[in-house]
């Protein structure tokens, strides 16, 4: 007999559905005697075990050529392998406590010491300690058995649940079977929902807690579009699960019949670039097969938010290498290390820089870049080597002020100078409403702009990344859309080139208006090349600009959604 179904709501943050198996990670109900009666040396082993196994899943995305994968996992291996996250556990259990509670114990602690950090973001980190506590767990319970063993096992469609998913979590499972993602926590502008969106995976967060103490390995079908996960009943039918296999078609085979990668046009002729935004090979891979003439935003920093100091230069090269090499002859726009917002490394909490901005925290961003004697020069030499065959160009994040394009400028020149290669354009991420505003003075410093609308949205509307009301569109806001209309006519006016590498210019609603605002270049998700291309034909340029100035004359965001035809 079926038994009855379980529906479970939450935020759609990366559209689709798919069908398949529940994988569930930590936090789950079960039976703790056989990790209870684990011995001291059984849990050395364990941490020692979970690091190994992502150490070698780290060489295993290397050979494949996936070296920005490869770094993050290598991360935890990091975190796994370090001491003090296993010796407090050891020493409760020679005071008489027992294995699953010392290590439940130890981790929680170091976990609820993040909690307590004054900066939220850096607050949120806790949930990595409690993942890796998680592994550890699962491990002593099936008596050294590998965590994941049974659900690899399992060949097959699956759906990650997990309270925090990461990119990590995505990135190394988007070829290996991964169809959906459930989160607990989170939000559509977190960086795990924009990797999500550039993979095409279909994911919700903000569900509730009670997913998790489900059974791994139930059918289940998640319609991200809805913001819904159904557990049980049927199960998924064979049209279903055809469509998640489409879905997870290998980048790799894609790009075989990759075609020309010629710029749309909109119904009365105008031309608009479309690039596509990466963090990893895989990304980059679909973005190219689906038609993006090349990368508009190369995310660096995301293989180093749990890093225990900055990336080395050959790090860097690892990571930057698998990615490069797929854009000879194309756009490679190359983003400096970004460490604000929810991207900010514990080995920044204590190493407050003398000219980080007041809207930044203390020791955060870019002013922690320009103040380190290396980091910045190795990046550059990093990017420079790595990416000669490219047509490479360098964007600085979260820019405050003229002086710091200069800093840049002086380093990415002395670079360049001493490698005997051009030194490549320089850019700047309008993401600062005061940025944005004083756009005409920047103009002349740089020689391209690109608006990050994630960020700019919510420095306008005061949302966080996080923050379940903030969404890619939410840049349809009058208030945001002025400002994005102001830096493309300084922009036009000073000669440069303007593009928008936030999520909006993959909305149905507020791509219009963005091109109605005089942006001719847009970098969006890799999974959303193709539909963007499509949608580009259908638009009417002089239409758009119609639409853009009757929304500007708006109150809210929803009321210039109702003004947006659909595409």
């Amino acid at each position: 007999m079926t038994e009855p179904s379980v529906r479970f709501r939450g935020l759609p943050v990366s559209a689709g559905t798919a069908a398949g198996l529940l994988r569930i990670i930590g936090d789950t109900a079960v039976d703790d005697t056989t990790a209870a009666a684990a011995t001291p040396a059984d849990v050395t082993a364990a941490f020692a075990a979970v690091a190994a196994e992502r150490s070698a899943l780290a060489d295993r995305l290397r050979a494949a050529g996936r070296g920005s994968e490869a770094e993050i996992i290598a991360i935890g291996a990091l975190i796994a392998g370090d001491p003090s996250l296993s010796a407090p556990a050891i020493a409760a259990m020679r005071d008489g406590a027992d294995a699953a509670s010392a290590v439940r114990a130890a981790t929680e602690g170091h976990a609820a010491a993040m909690e307590k950090l004054a900066n939220p973001d850096l607050a949120e980190r806790a949930g990595d300690i409690r993942q890796i506590a998680s592994a550890v767990l699962e491990r002593l319970r099936r008596g050294g058995a590998a965590a994941g063993a049974d659900a690899d096992a399992e060949a097959g469609d699956f759906i990650l649940v997990r309270r925090e998913v990461s990119p990590a979590d995505l990135i190394e499972s988007a070829e290996e079977g991964l169809v959906g993602a459930v989160s607990v926590v989170g939000g559509a502008s977190s960086h795990a929902a924009i990797v999500a969106r550039g993979l095409g995976v279909p994911m919700i967060a903000g569900a509730s807690p009670e997913v998790l103490a489900l059974s791994p390995g139930l059918a289940a079908v998640l319609d991200a579009d809805a913001g819904e996960l159904t557990v049980g009943g049927a199960g998924p039918s064979d049209a279903q699960r055809a469509a998640a296999i489409r879905r997870r078609r290998s980048p790799r085979a894609a790009a075989d019949d990759e075609r020309a990668a010629e710029p749309p046009r909109t119904a009365d002729g105008h031309q608009v670039v479309v690039l596509c935004n990466v963090a990893s090979a895989v990304e980059t891979r679909r973005g190219l097969a689906a038609g993006a003439a090349g990368v508009g935003l190369l995310r660096t920093e995301l293989p180093y938010t749990q890093a225990a100091d900055w990336p080395t230069l050959a790090q860097q090269r690892s990571q930057l290498g698998p990615i490069l090499e797929l854009l000879a002859d194309r756009a490679a726009v190359v983003r400096l290390l970004d460490f604000s917002g929810d991207k900010i490394p514990p080995f920044l909490v204590a190493q407050p820089g003398p000219e980080a901005p007041a809207s930044l925290p203390a020791g955060a961003g870019l002013a922690a870049l320009l103040a380190h004697p290396s980091a910045l020069a190795d990046q550059l030499r990093a990017i420079l080597e790595t990416g000669r065959d490219a047509r490479l160009a360098v964007l600085i994040p979260m820019v405050t002020s003229l002086r710091e394009v200069s800093r840049v400028r002086e380093v990415l020149k002395q670079t360049a100078g001493a490698l005997a290669v051009a030194t490549p354009p320089l850019g700047i991420m309008v993401e600062l409403e005061s940025t944005a505003a004083n756009a005409a003075a920047f103009a002349g410093a740089v020689d391209f702009f690109s608006i990050g609308t994630n960020d700019l949205t919510g420095d306008v509307l005061g949302l966080g990344r996080r923050d379940q009301a903030a969404g890619p569109a939410l840049a349809a806001h009058p208030r945001v859309l002025a400002l994005v209309k102001g830096v493309a006519k300084a922009g036009r006016e000073a000669g440069i080139t303007v593009s928008v590498c936030g999520d909006s210019a993959a909305d149905a609603r507020v791509l219009p208006l963005l091109v109605g605002a005089g942006v001719r270049t847009v970098s969006v998700p890799a999974a959303r090349v193709s539909t963007v291309r499509s949608w580009i034909s259908n638009l009417n340029f002089l239409a758009c600009k119609e639409l853009t100035e009757r929304a500007l004359q708006a109150s809210t965001a929803a009321e210039v959604w109702d003004l947006v035809p659909a595409l």
